[in-house]
């Protein structure tokens, strides 16, 4: 592994810091931690930027949950802030959203089984359409897992697709076509450009996406191919955040906890190997779940400078609790000891 001194800051500072961003977006293999990841990222981007929104577009939405407070379709502001909004959105598109004159939906039906990913494309961009409405200075997508967030990044070719079979259907769809360019806020009789261009604007340099995993081989083998996706499609990540990493805190003696940190310690490796131009943040393992604002705040301390184990925070000061353990437990034999002697001395 190469000299932490080249390797980026293990934090998400660089993040903090670019003020032409707009667009984070967050994602990663399920059950790694993207919500509080998301969570935390929307609470400090909220210190230096005037209005952050954060909107979930996982289907299972956890953000009430790890803010502990009911959130809906609409933007609603977090308790305890005065610029942080939070919103939960469904991406898969209804037939009612794009429904029309009697007739309609039915061809919008087909049309979508005939170009595989028209539908979630159309409805993501509509998405878009409506947070470009918002006035927020910057605006923080916690994502489904990966597979789905993947089909996000296709979505301006699965239009293009889909955009050049109905213009050869063109007379045919005539009112379809002119839904689509309402639905996407176009005023032309037919802008395929304008279409193309909401999700295309996605490559400029106002987003990033930040990948979330833990140090296991399905989450390092997800981050790959999802860091592959992204450089494809030509969207800024420089942002790894490897969460539920074990640290040696204190002398470790659960055979199964060595076991997973060794096991760990195999794929953190990999990690900076592959990506050594990232920025890598590793955040701990807790004994209790991270919900609620203030809880929240706390672990963000981890975001903006790298968790230290205890072992190395203070090598004297570490020392002397230990000895103070040892001889607290040396004076517990002691009476211990001394009381089966005296039992035996009686009989």
């Amino acid at each position: 592994m190469a000299d932490n001194l080249d390797l980026p800051e293990a934090t998400v500072q660089n993040i903090l810091d670019q003020e032409s961003l707009k667009w984070v977006f967050v994602g990663g293999k399920g059950g790694v931690g993207k919500t509080t990841c998301s969570s935390i990222l929307s609470i400090l981007l909220a210190r230096v930027r005037l209005s952050v929104l954060i909107i979930s577009t996982d289907p299972a939405h956890n953000l009430s949950d790890a803010f502990q407070q009911r959130f809906t379709k609409t933007p609603t502001l977090v308790n305890g802030f005065s610029n942080l909004y939070a919103m939960e959105v469904d991406p898969n598109v209804e037939n009612d959203d794009v429904g029309g004159p009697e007739g309609m939906d039915s061809l919008f039906s087909d049309l979508a089984n005939a170009i595989p990913g028209i539908d979630e494309a159309m409805s993501f961009a509509e998405m878009l359409k409506l947070v470009q409405t918002m006035d927020y200075s910057c605006i923080i997508f916690d994502t489904a897992p990966t597979g789905h967030t993947l089909r996000l990044l296709q979505f301006p070719a699965t239009l293009e697709k889909g955009l050049a079979k109905m213009m050869s259907l063109k007379s045919k769809f005539g009112g379809l076509l002119s839904q689509m360019t309402r639905l996407f806020g176009i005023d032309d009789e037919f802008g395929e450009d304008a279409i193309l261009g909401r999700l295309e604007g996605m490559k400029e340099d106002l987003t990033t996406f930040v990948c979330v995993c833990i140090p296991e081989f399905l989450s390092l083998y997800e981050t790959e191919r999802l860091v592959q996706e992204l450089t494809k499609f030509e969207i800024d990540t420089h942002n790894i955040i490897i969460n539920q990493v074990i640290f040696d805190d204190e002398d470790v003696e659960s055979k199964l906890l060595k076991a997973r940190m060794r096991m760990q310690q195999k794929y953190l490796d990999q990690f900076y190997m592959l990506y050594d131009d990232f920025h890598i943040t590793k955040l701990p393992l807790l004994p209790e779940e991270v919900t609620g604002v203030e809880a929240l705040k706390s672990f963000s301390d981890h975001f903006l400078s790298p968790y230290q184990p205890a072992n190395t925070r203070g090598a004297v000061e570490e020392l002397e609790q230990r000895v103070s353990r040892l001889k607290q437990q040396l004076s517990d034999a002691e009476e211990e000891l001394e009381k089966l002697l005296k039992g035996k001395q009686k009989v």
